[in-house]
């Protein structure tokens, strides 16, 4: 079997596939994560692993902003957060900087059960993932 370059990304960019039972489809393209981030969030920040990341800046105590290496299409994207601990909030038009195309600002907090109380906290394992269109 013989594939050009041009069969490879046509292949890459709109390859479906079935579900296990057969009855929908996924573009493999649609489903992919553009953006994936794992970082400490403590003393001096430093990303440990991702992709399409270009930097991460530390804004205050449980603050921190995620930009990107190549834009989303636009700000209609899915972000998913976690920390190691506490609880992590995206930005997506409070209080702070909105998500653009470019970044998006994550938050870490600690809420307490037991009186309500919740504040802005550090953490060494913090991770950012973006699902949508890249530009």
């Amino acid at each position: 079997l013989s594939v050009n370059a041009s069969e490879v990304a046509t292949l890459l960019t709109s390859a479906v596939i079935n579900s296990e039972g057969g009855a929908a489809t996924t573009n493999i393209a649609q489903g992919l994560a553009k953006q994936w981030i794992y970082f400490n969030g403590t003393s001096t920040i430093a990303i440990a692993d991702s992709i399409n990341t270009g930097s991460i800046t530390d804004n205050a105590t449980g603050d921190y902003t995620v930009t990107l290496s190549n834009n989303m299409a636009n700000v209609n994207y899915s972000i998913q957060a976690s920390s190691s601990d506490y609880t992590c909030v995206i930005n997506r038009g409070g209080a702070g900087t909105p998500a653009t195309v470019s970044a998006y600002e994550l938050f870490v907090f600690y809420a307490s059960a037991t009186d309500g109380s919740r504040g802005a906290v550090d953490q060494a394992q913090i991770c950012g993932t973006i699902h949508g269109d890249l530009a």
